[in-house]
């Protein structure tokens, strides 16, 4: 399948995603290689910004990619289930905690602090863990207080 034609027809994002998928898959974007830029997967498929974007997140559900900032869209490893990012692991393990039950709805979670010695984390690091969980509903944050396991509803 050519990959320099235009693609036409009705949901093209699938069309983009199919060629890269392909691509992929046949190691021409290898495992931890950079796929190419937004703009230029635009002038090579001849589809607007958002098609290719929406492609991507195909993509990037079925673990294939995965965005780093200042980086772009990276090929995953195939089998590999390592977190790219410090934070994400973080917020995992705490999430985790959470759904067994360590952590029981209205409970305080560890200080920011605590959490930065237990994980050898920086503030910003644990700030960011905190700030998924609290995203995903599972955490409410009480100024001057802390954050809690969010009580059940």
């Amino acid at each position: 399948m050519a990959t320099d034609r235009w693609l036409t027809g009705g949901q093209v994002y699938t069309q983009v995603a199919d060629r890269l998928r392909e691509q992929i898959v046949t190691g021409e974007f290898p495992p931890g290689g950079a796929l190419p830029s937004e703009a230029q997967l635009c002038a090579k498929f001849g589809v607007a910004r958002n098609t290719v974007r929406r492609g991507l997140a195909l993509l990037e559900e079925e673990g294939l990619i995965t965005t780093i900032p200042s980086k772009g869209r990276v090929v995953a490893a195939i089998g590999e289930q390592s977190e790219p990012y410090r934070y994400l692991a973080i917020a995992a393990e705490l999430r985790a905690r959470i759904e067994r039950g360590e952590l029981q709805p209205g409970s305080a979670l560890p200080s920011e602090a605590e959490l930065r010695r237990r994980y050898g984390a920086s503030r910003n690091t644990v700030r960011q863990a905190l700030a998924v969980l609290e995203h995903d509903g599972l955490v409410v944050a009480e100024h001057g207080r802390g954050r809690f396991v969010r009580p059940s509803v």
